[in-house]
Formats: structure tokens, C-alpha cells, sequence
């Protein structure tokens, strides 16, 4: 049985979607001016920013107090009827992207019995790149006690004949509209439609043959015990922060059947990985609070880094300006992967904080303070993700992102996850 499903879906109601819909918390985490000018822009009106908690706050001393208000928001939402509940069904989405691609998608809930984070998993939804356990705690806080979910997870599905999303798309006008609207903050537009049963259940059957063992080991001429049909794309740590949070509750209640318990699923968008709108592009690293010259000279050692463009390619940023080196001596088989494990090993004696930055400009500012130092990697191509997960496991954290900060998913749909 194929680990995506029809879920019960919430969707606000005569509110102002423009206002309720912001982007993924873990976005603009060193831009606070960002979540400001959304603050701002929500104002007392409904809003998803009211249900999450932006990373940028995520060290905050008030923390604790944050949490605890979304909880409240939270009911109240649901007491004052803010929501709409679609039961047993799946919302087919176009997203217009801030480069004018439509990306297009479906919504409904995963099986966190069928995914596994862990590297060299063998579960059908597989995370793509190393899940940090120690970012886990702070959002079980968040999920523990929180009577609904609203996702920014979205899963890759290796569909080149188009069976599942875009034969979906192809019926929409047949479907009834849920939303359009225009999205805060640059974000594009977005548009929503109540797929149709008959259509639901097409795309299901059209994802258990994309798991058929048989076909699976053909199309990736492999020998595998189990397929891979789901990969994270975004929200890896959400995703796996749902996973924890309900082992914990089965290991709560022993011997409890909790086999239709809504915090068995999670809900996310699956997205067709040959989609024309969805990019790869690489996670840029920022070093602040570091000693600049120290950072680089032990990187040069341990790298070997050199001006000889015959190896992996990284392009460091200080003050603004760039240069190129390449490394010859990998620490994995992408440069990505080489930078994270030597910044891994040099911050905690030189000290230091990474953040994880989308678009090579950013970089470029934040290079400007002082005491700071960027990294800029290559792009990964989008065809090489299957075949490295299935055979190497997950990638270095971060190795890419799909689009700008700007085109990530923004929190529209929510689901309760309270028995």
C-alpha cells in the first residue's frame, strides 16, 4: 500500500488569503526585517503566522511563551470556526512561482509508518539529505499539544510520464476552485482546486504502480528489497519531527491501538521531480562570528584547497568579493558535502555559527559584516537525487534547495492531529 493518502483537510473561510498564507518558517532565518514586515502585513487579521513559529525567533529567551501562543491561536482558530474541514480528500495546487513557472502539486497526508530518516533507510518516503536529531527537540515542543499541522514538506516523486500530479491537472476544470489568491512578500500566486474522488483514487493507484517492486528495479536497474517512491524534497525536519512526535506517543501508550490516530500521517504536497518549474539549486553557507582568517587557513589545510580547477569547486565570499578554490583533498563525493564536514569539525575550536542561505547575493551582503565569511557551492542536477539516495543513502544536510527563498511552500492547508 502506497504511503500517500486522501487526508481530512482544513482550509480557512472567509478570510483574506493574501494575509493568512506566509511562507516556511525556516526561511529568511537571518533576515528578521522579513518576518517583521509579515507581522506587519498580517496584523489582526487570520493567519497561518499566528499557528507557526519563524526560525529566526527559534533562540529567542521568549520562546517558550511563543509556543505556548500558538497553542492558544490555535483553538481558538478552531473554536471560532475559522475552518472548513474537506474530509477524505485531496487538493490539486498551482503555485506561479516568482520566475513565472507554475509548479504543480498535490496535497494530502503521508504515512510516518512508511518513512524513515535515518541514512541507508529502506522505507518508501526517505529523507534525501542528513537529518540533524538535535533540531528535532524544539519542534516537538511546537507539536506536542497543538491540536492542528500546517505543512511546508514537500515530496519528490520520480514520475517522467506524468500519471499522478498532471493527470490530475488535467481534469481541474472539472474540479471546484478553493482558492487564488496572490502571495505575501514576492511569493507569486497560488491556486487550488477539491480533486474529484474518481481522480483521487486514479492518483493513488498511479502511485502504488510507481512502487511496484518490480518496475522499480527496472527503471533504476537495481536489485532493491524495497522501493523508494518518496523522497523529501522540503521540510525534511518537519517531516521528521512529525515521525518522532508520534513514536513518542506509541511509546506513551503501550499496547494502545493507535493505527488510525491522525498523528500517524502528516500532511504534505507531492511534486513531480520532472516538473519544468521545480530547480535545483545549491544552499550557500554564511560563518559568522568566527575568526575569518584562522577558518580559511585551516580549511586550506584540510581541503587542500587550490587555484588548479580540477576538483571541487567552492567560491568563497569576504567583504562582498569572490574566489574560487577547488578541493583536493574530498571529504565526500560533493563539494558540499567536503565544506560541511570540515566546517563540522573546525567551528566548535574556532568558534563560529553556519547559516544556510539561499541565493548567491545574500551571501554577498552578509559577507560584508565583520567577523563573517561566505561559501558559495555548485548546483546539483535534479536527475542524479534517486539514484544517490537509493545507493549512497542521504546527502550532506542542505546540499540543495528547490527555488528561491521566495518559491518555497507557503502554509495554506492544516489538518488536526488531535485524537
Amino acid at each position: 500500500m502506497t504511503a500517500f493518502s486522501k487526508a481530512d483537510i482544513l482550509l480557512p473561510k472567509n478570510t483574506d488569503m493574501g494575509k493568512w498564507a506566509v511562507v516556511a518558517c525556516d526561511q529568511y532565518t537571518s533576515e528578521p526585517e522579513y518576518w517583521a514586515e509579515t507581522d506587519k502585513i498580517a496584523g489582526d487579521a487570520p493567519s497561518a503566522l499566528r499557528l507557526i513559529l519563524p526560525e529566526v525567533y527559534l533562540e529567542d529567551s521568549d520562546v517558550d511563551k511563543r509556543i505556548e501562543g500558538i497553542h492558544g491561536n490555535m483553538q481558538k482558530y478552531l473554536s471560532d470556526g475559522i475552518f472548513k474541514e474537506y474530509r477524505n480528500s485531496l487538493v490539486y495546487i498551482e503555485r506561479v512561482q516568482s520566475d513565472g513557472l507554475v509548479r504543480a502539486g498535490l496535497v494530502g497526508k503521508i504515512d510516518l509508518e512508511k518513512y524513515d530518516y535515518r541514512k541507508g533507510s529502506k522505507s518508501q518516503v526517505r529523507a534525501t539529505e542528513a537529518t540533524v536529531v538535535e533540531r528535532i527537540p524544539p519542534r516537538i515542543k511546537i507539536r506536542n499539544g497543538a491540536p492542528v499541522e500546517l505543512p511546508h514538506i514537500m515530496i519528490l516523486i520520480d514520475d517522467i510520464k506524468g500519471t499522478v500530479v498532471e493527470q490530475a491537472g488535467e481534469a481541474k476544470d472539472s474540479f471546484e476552485k478553493l482558492y487564488d489568491f496572490d502571495l505575501m512578500q514576492g511569493g507569486g500566486s497560488i491556486k487550488g482546486w477539491l480533486v474529484s474522488d474518481d481522480k483521487a483514487d486514479a492518483a493513488i493507484e498511479a502511485l502504488e504502480a510507481l512502487g511496484d517492486l518490480s518496475a522499480f528495479n527496472k527503471k533504476y536497474s537495481l536489485n532493491e528489497d524495497s522501493p523508494l517512491v518518496y523522497a523529501m524534497g522540503d521540510g525534511n525536519h518537519s517531516l521528521a519531527t512529525a515521525k518522532e512526535f508520534y513514536e513518542q506517543l506509541k511509546a506513551a501508550n503501550p499496547g494502545k491501538d493507535l493505527s488510525d490516530h491522525p498523528a500517524r500521517y502528516a500532511l504534505v504536497e507531492i511534486v513531480n521531480l520532472h516538473s519544468p518549474a521545480l530547480r535545483f539549486e545549491a544552499i550557500h553557507r554564511i560563518v559568522t562570528e568566527t575568526n575569518v582568517t584562522e577558518l580559511l587557513t585551516k580549511l586550506g589545510e584540510m581541503l587542500l584547497l587550490t587555484t588548479d580547477p580540477t576538483d571541487q569547486k567552492i567560491t568563497i565570499v569576504e567583504n562582498g568579493k569572490r574566489r574560487a578554490v577547488y578541493v583536493h583533498t574530498p571529504l565526500s563525493k560533493l563539494a558540499v558535502g567536503s565544506l560541511q564536514t570540515a566546517l563540522d569539525k573546525l567551528l566548535p575550536e574556532i568558534g563560529g555559527k553556519v547559516d544556510y542561505i539561499h541565493g548567491s547575493e545574500v551571501v554577498e551582503k552578509l559577507s560584508m559584516s565583520e567577523n563573517s565569511v561566505g561559501f558559495l557551492l555548485p548546483d546539483m542536477g535534479k536527475e542524479e537525487l534517486f539514484p544517490t539516495v537509493i545507493c549512497d543513502g542521504a546527502l550532506p544536510r542542505k546540499t540543495f534547495s528547490m527555488g528561491h527563498a521566495a518559491d518555497k511552500r507557503y502554509y495554506v492547508e492544516a489538518r488536526k492531529i488531535e485524537d
